[in-house]
């Protein structure tokens, strides 16, 4: 899809002209991740055939993301979203222009997902997709149970967005992603979500805590993600972001990851006198559009690379990951490998390389 933000800071309702970027959505940032490390990932959407969906094309292609099945479509349009980059104690805006979209419109049984998993070892999936219409969200459900089917692990990231939600006008934002996303949840392996999204779309609840008050209460989660697992026993891991906003501006950020089988929680980043969770502080953040993307990119590609695959090391690379993508404009995140595995290291000065 399309990316329409106003330049700088500027409010939408002052621009008069945009900076346009294409992108693929959470799925394809998360692939662009995975491609930007050093992996291989295919991207599976819908596209009409226009010169604006090809530019989504090779906005994906270019950073190595293998699109031979991407489905063209003679029916449907190019989703859009338009972003309005908050400051200091003003948010950000985003609103969805996506209704009627290709992806929207597409029956399930229009993808060839026999081809689609072949050789395949993972699917990563968003709450986002289902969200659009009852087409994609047969079509999520789909693809997690043909991947299941063909032996690949499937993560999702749980991805609320009330804005998007409206596709079943007799229920409510959250009724409908709840109804929709326990069909989906069964053939899972690995959830990734923020509270507020646990929350949304499963009724769960870390205690007395609130996001909005920009400190977190770490020692709630792993309750958090032990009730995902009594409700989703198919669930092996669940991945919770966790992120202190004091401002548009100003965030710290780090993350849980919870193991089912040992029934252990470990997070990121920790301090280095004695281990503890010490999140990163971003006090001058340059785009946090996509910072929940780069983590699950990050995620997936640590838990499939064998030396990153131990759980407190996938975790932390994680979080490195998308702490990096903070400072980097636009949906993808960009940095390398190498520049994760610096940070995890300890460099996170900012000093030039030379």
């Amino acid at each position: 899809m399309a990316r329409i933000a106003a330049p700088d800071n500027l409010r939408l309702r002052q621009t008069r002209q945009f900076d346009v970027t294409y992108a693929g959505g959470a799925e394809g940032s998360v692939a662009a991740s995975i491609c930007n490390f050093g992996g291989k990932a295919r991207y599976v959407t819908a596209l009409p055939k226009h010169s604006l969906a090809e530019a989504t094309m090779d906005a994906v292609r270019a950073v190595g993301v293998d699109t031979q099945y991407v489905l063209r479509t003679n029916e449907g349009r190019l989703g859009l979203y338009f972003l309005e980059t908050g400051a200091n104690q003003r948010p950000s805006n985003v609103i969805y222009d996506r209704a009627d979209s290709a992806i929207a419109i597409t029956p399930a049984d229009q993808y060839d997902w026999d081809a689609i998993f072949k050789g395949a070892s993972w699917l990563h999936l968003s709450g986002i997709t289902p969200a659009l219409s009852a087409n994609a969200a047969n079509a999520t459900l789909v693809a997690a149970q043909k991947a299941k089917a063909a032996g690949a692990s499937v993560s999702i990231d749980l991805n609320f967005r009330g804005k998007l939600w409206n596709w079943d006008e007799s229920k409510f934002a959250r009724e409908l992603a709840q109804e929709t996303m326990r069909k989906i949840l069964p053939f899972v392996d690995v959830v990734v979500g923020n509270e507020e999204d646990c929350h949304d779309v499963l009724g769960i609840k870390a205690g007395d805590t609130d996001v909005h008050a920009g400190k977190l209460d770490t020692s709630r989660y792993p309750d958090v993600a032990r009730q995902v697992v009594k409700q989703f026993p198919n669930v092996s891991k669940v991945a919770i972001t966790l992120r202190e906003s004091y401002s548009a501006s100003h965030n710290n950020w780090g993350a849980m990851l919870y193991d089912a089988k040992s029934d252990n929680p470990v997070f990121a980043p920790l301090d280095t006198e004695g281990g503890n969770y010490q999140s990163y502080q971003i006090k001058n953040i340059v785009d946090r559009v996509g910072g929940g993307d780069s983590f699950a990119g990050g995620l997936v590609y640590a838990l499939t690379t064998p030396e990153l695959s131990e759980s407190q090391t996938a975790v932390k690379y994680a979080v490195a990951a998308s702490c990096l993508k903070h400072s980097i404009k636009g949906d993808f995140n960009f940095s390398t490998r190498s520049e994760v595995e610096a940070l995890m290291g300890g460099s996170g000065s900012g000093r030039v390389v030379r």
